[in-house]
């Protein structure tokens, strides 16, 4: 299972922030930005280009969604009643692929997504191949019998540098999950700060 790992520091370096908060992040050794130009001196935001930071910051941590999956999410966010920048932190926290991540199933967002792909998650039973699969309250989520032993199950497990939030209910001796409630922006826990409110700015004005 292949790791997108220039695509993660990419993105990394792109944002100047370590997004993920891994030890490995090329930003813990150089906080410029990739490529020729990257050490040229940054000049200050306007208030577009921090709205759009906030976006891209956002939209890259769910493994560098398209724009036009992070857009159709943010208008079901928009559709809801409430706060649309926790709706739309909600409804990111429900899909597939984040939630294998969140569970500490898997080391990164880009291998939950591969996982989910390659058909090794159940969803209540049920074989779910959909990384954008959205999963409600109460549903448990598992890996299969046969990839249990993967070595990226195994070495993800082990990782110390996450936490399960309490928002879910993992067993890492059976591998199973559940997802407990819709967690609110403070429930989830950023490495960094995410600003979905300007994400809710930006997309008003553009």
């Amino acid at each position: 299972m292949s790791k997108r790992t220039s695509a993660k520091h990419k993105i990394d370096r792109r944002m100047g922030e370590n997004i993920w908060g891994r030890p490995k992040s090329p930003v813990n050794r150089r906080d410029y930005g990739p490529g020729q130009h990257g050490q040229r001196r940054k000049g200050k935001l306007s208030d577009f280009g921090i709205q759009l930071r906030a976006k891209q910051k956002l939209k890259g941590y769910y493994g560098d969604l398209t724009e036009k999956q992070f857009r159709r999410i943010y208008a079901e966010a928009e559709r809801v009643k409430g706060d649309t920048g926790e709706n739309l932190v909600g409804l990111l926290e429900r899909r597939l692929d984040a939630l294998i991540y969140r569970a500490k199933f898997v080391p990164t967002i880009f291998a939950a997504r591969q996982f989910v792909n390659h058909g090794h998650v159940t969803v209540n039973g049920q074989r779910v191949n959909i990384p954008s699969f959205r999963v409600k309250e109460g549903d448990v989520v598992a890996i299969r019998e046969k990839s249990k032993q993967l070595a990226i199950v195994l070495e993800a497990v082990s990782l110390a540098e996450r936490d399960v939030p309490d928002y879910l209910d993992v067993d890492h001796s059976k591998m199973t999950a559940t997802f407990v409630r819709t967690p609110s922006l403070g429930d989830v826990p950023y490495p960094v700060q995410m600003e979905p409110n300007l994400v809710v700015e930006f997309y008003a004005k553009n």
